[in-house]
């Protein structure tokens, strides 16, 4: 259920191009017009300085395998996201993660062994070019706007943000305090065929207590203990989640083992 994605590029982007000042002053940049590009998308990644606002709205868990990342599940199976309309737009206010807030920007290296970011874009996005109708990227003398420093800022931001959350992912894994998650969930009108959900990694709570004093002391001290909490309350929103799911008809039968 909650694999971490290894594409090629980046969830969400078809291509990355670097923004500069040569090959794009005169071009603009829109709003999207919705949110087509995360239709499909049932898990998006967080960072831990979003556990407090998107618990309110999403189950919030981890990734298996190597590089464990945060996610918040939009819904339970691939491909469904039970917060999208036919239109493609969010069907209410909830918490959008930062992740996809920035898209269709983002700091990429150029090369591989290259230590320096530098802001790109997927070209494929029809909000961004000569002809849109929006904000200007660079000046006529091909200076940055100010709007693209807002962008660039905000990306950069992100970044920092994930360099905080790898370091929370490492201090969960020396803790040993993480579990394999699974949820099984049944409907009234049938309660001999649970729906099982696995793929996913979860605090381990009999773990947590048992942690030695000073350890305890120690991730109340640095406040991790709050964002382990925001993600084992946001556990209650399987259900949410699922119902969700069962009222839009996107329940896959028979009950799988996702």
């Amino acid at each position: 259920m909650a694999s971490a994605p290894q594409p090629t590029l980046p969830l969400f982007y078809n291509d990355l191009i670097p923004l500069n000042s040569r090959d794009h002053t005169g071009w603009k940049v829109g709003p999207l017009e919705n949110a087509a590009f995360m239709a499909n998308t049932h898990a998006i990644p967080l960072t831990v300085e979003e556990f407090i606002d998107a618990q309110r709205n999403f189950p919030i868990v981890f990734t298996v395998g190597e590089n464990p990342v945060p996610i918040a599940l939009m819904g339970l199976n691939e491909g469904v996201n039970t917060f999208m309309g036919d239109d493609h737009k969010l069907t209410e206010n909830v918490y959008l993660p930062a992740y996809a807030r920035r898209y269709p920007f983002m700091l990429a290296r150029l090369t591989p062994d290259s230590d320096d970011l530098s802001l790109c874009f997927d070209p494929s996005v029809k909000n961004i070019g000569k002809d849109v109708e929006g904000e200007a990227l660079f000046t006529p003398a091909g200076e940055p706007t100010e709007n693209t420093q807002r962008i660039l800022d905000f990306c950069r931001q992100f970044e920092e943000a994930g360099h905080r959350t790898q370091a929370f992912m490492k201090l969960l894994d020396e803790l040993d305090i993480m579990m394999d998650g699974e949820v099984a969930i049944t409907q009234a009108d049938k309660p001999d065929t649970p729906f099982v959900y696995r793929g996913f990694r979860m605090v381990d709570e009999a773990k947590l207590r048992d942690l030695p004093a000073d350890k305890l002391d120690m991730i109340h001290k640095n406040g991790m203990i709050m964002l382990i909490h925001a993600h084992l309350f946001s556990l209650n929103l399987m259900r949410s989640i699922f119902e969700r799911q069962a009222l839009q008809g996107k329940v896959p039968t028979p009950a799988p083992a996702a």
